[in-house]
């Protein structure tokens, strides 16, 4: 309400306040910013591709995760194999079209909605800054053993944290399963031990 009041109050002023605003934005904006902007989204180009590739494969993998929970309730024993391959060739052929769809307009859309950001955001120097980084030899090697450095990490976090995070998904899971009725099937038998080799 009070912010009503104002812009009604003062609303001989706001088109002189927005023309301030537009001269501010073109004088922020010279060529050099601009060629800064467009370098940088280039460089950003496989973030912005592998964004766009998961962005399109999600509701794939979604309906994917519900076909195999429905599965084993609305298909016969002896057809799951093949209406699951079935399954299986929908999603490809939707990941093969949707994929290259979303990609093209994310590269079509990310000059101006990303690049406006950075231009509005960022001084021509610190613009300069940011590329010189992603130009870097030594980020780019750093990027390229991203996915090394996390796996390595989550191979130490799970063998860390597995002592005790599986009895507590145990209790989880017998406690759902006892919830829907459902009795676990006993415990496999352990192997007899092998006789000591003489």
């Amino acid at each position: 309400m009070l912010a009503l009041r104002c812009l009604m109050t003062f609303k001989h002023l706001f088109p002189l306040a927005l023309l301030a605003l537009a001269l501010t934005a073109q004088a922020q904006s010279t060529p050099a910013k601009k060629e800064l902007v467009a370098r940088i989204v280039k460089l950003q180009q496989p973030a912005i591709e592998a964004m766009a590739r998961s962005m399109a494969e999600q509701p794939a993998a979604t309906l994917m995760e519900r076909a195999a929970a429905a599965l084993p309730a609305r298909v016969a024993a002896d057809k799951r194999e093949a209406v699951a391959r079935d399954i299986q060739a929908d999603a490809k052929k939707y990941v093969d079209e949707a994929v290259p769809l979303v990609r093209d307009r994310a590269l079509r859309l990310a000059p101006a909605s990303i690049g406006s950001v950075l231009e509005e955001k960022f001084t021509e120097d610190e613009l300069r800054q940011i590329a010189s980084a992603l130009e870097s030899p030594a980020f780019a090697k750093f990027q390229q053993l991203g996915n090394e450095m996390q796996q390595a990490f989550i191979d130490k976090l799970l063998a860390d944290t597995r002592p005790a995070i599986e009895p507590k998904v145990k209790v989880l899971e017998q406690s759902i399963a006892r919830r829907l009725g459902i009795t676990a099937p006993p415990a496999p038998a352990s192997a007899p031990a092998k006789p000591a080799s003489r």
